[in-house]
């Protein structure tokens, strides 16, 4: 994953659904087929909304991991490429 470059950064920190989902939409059909979209989201519902947008919508999730954040708070990370 180390090698793989984003073309979008999307900070939706702080955003509940369906926010964060309707920004990753924007961002992919505003991209070219096989650019990345980066997302970093703080809403426990991106946990299953964007693998979900992903699988009907035919994008592939690269990356799904939680982490913490400076201040210890849990947020999640994404990484998807548009199909």
């Amino acid at each position: 994953m180390a090698d793989i470059v984003p073309s979008i950064q999307l900070n939706t920190r702080g955003l509940r659904c369906p926010e964060p989902v309707m920004m990753l939409h924007q961002a992919i059909r505003k991209s070219k087929s096989g650019d990345v979209v980066e997302v970093f989201a703080t809403d426990n519902s991106t946990s299953w909304d964007i693998p979900k947008f992903c699988m009907h919508l035919g994008h592939e999730l690269l990356l799904q991991e939680e982490c913490l954040d400076e201040q210890g708070n849990k947020e999640f990370h994404y990484l998807v490429q548009k199909g």
